[in-house]
């Protein structure tokens, strides 16, 4: 059994709930906002007892075993610390830190108190993404990748309306890139590993904020592309173009539909539909590293994690998007 508190009282933490819910050895044992007014109504929902408006007090738990963060982007490092440093696991939503430093701090404080780390990506942990991987040899040698995610957000009619929410905050370290554009840039690293360069561009808004973007990758021998928006919307699917075929996928984040195209106009259905509360599957492995004591596993998500955060970094460099975080 693995008992949870709770940092983030929003609805990616309900869907976290409901997912973890599906999965063996999971337990919510106390909730943390920064009010107690917050923490106790949202506690009351799911029936959890131990409520804090101390970061101090929910280090210092008996109770609890594992914390999941899902804080603002700029609270993640810090916070994430705090609990690592106290003996607790940590489960931190994406994207894990606001840079590539922060992160690389996190995993040596995790490996010198003995406790597990691990970014909450949902997607690359999804039985969909493993239908990817196991086909990609069926395209023959890779060529180009293009990968995107347009979500026009409801929040984009207030900030039109001049109500800013956290999404399109850049000094909370947010913006499309870190929201929705991470989505595609650790399918990338996840598929094909670390480019070889970058360059990207993007559309800023009036208070600095980028609200779409475009990330392009160079592999030697292939090209990737990342295409990534909270301004508008895109049907189109990701595509995986190798010499004998092509890969389509619906909705990349948690693909509805994955098909192969091939040269000779034969189509083959992978066979795949979105997982219900999709959140289970990172819920159930970060569970079985801790229970396992599996380091090595948790290594490689941390490499991934750490290419992930490299790539988006030189990509804020060409775009000029400097973040609180990086100056610390």
């Amino acid at each position: 059994m693995v008992r949870f508190g709770i940092i983030g009282t929003n609805f990616i933490t309900d869907r976290f709930i409901a997912g973890g819910k599906l999965c063996e050895g999971f337990a919510v044992r106390a909730v943390y906002s920064r009010t107690m007014e917050k923490a106790r109504k949202f506690a009351a929902k799911y029936g959890v007892e131990q409520v804090y408006d101390r970061l101090e007090d929910l280090a210092e738990s008996r109770e609890i075993d594992a914390v999941y963060i899902a804080s603002p982007n700029y609270c993640h490092a810090d916070q994430a610390a705090q609990m690592l440093r106290a003996g607790k696991h940590v489960l931190v939503e994406k994207p894990a830190t606001a840079n590539a430093r922060e992160w690389e701090e996190l995993c040596r404080i995790a490996r010198e108190n003995n406790v597990i780390l691990l970014e909450a990506m949902r997607s690359v942990f999804l039985p969909e993404y493993t239908a990817i991987r196991e086909n990609l040899h069926k395209l023959g040698t890779i060529r180009r990748a293009t990968l995107s995610y347009c979500q026009y957000s409801s929040r984009y009619d207030k900030f039109k309306n001049g109500i800013i929410e956290n999404a399109f905050r850049p000094e909370l370290c947010n913006g499309s890139m870190m929201d929705i554009g991470v989505y595609c840039i650790n399918a990338l690293i996840d598929l094909f590993g670390a480019p070889k360069a970058v360059d990207g561009n993007c559309l800023k808004m009036h208070n600095g904020v980028d609200g779409a973007g475009t990330i392009t990758a160079n592999y030697g021998d292939m090209q990737a592309e990342v295409l990534y928006s909270k301004i508008t919307n895109s049907f189109n699917a990701s595509e995986i173009q190798g010499e004998k075929g092509c890969m389509l996928i619906q909705e990349l984040p948690n693909p509805t539909h994955i098909e192969i195209v091939y040269n000779t106009r034969e189509r083959e259905d992978l066979g795949i539909s979105a997982s219900e509360q999709n959140m289970q599957f990172e819920v159930r492995e970060f569970i079985r590293l801790v229970e396992e004591k599996d380091h090595e596993a948790e290594a490689a998500y941390a490499a991934r994690t750490l290419a992930a955060l490299e790539l988006m970094d030189a990509a804020r460099a060409k775009m000029e998007i400097v973040f609180p975080n990086d100056q610390k």
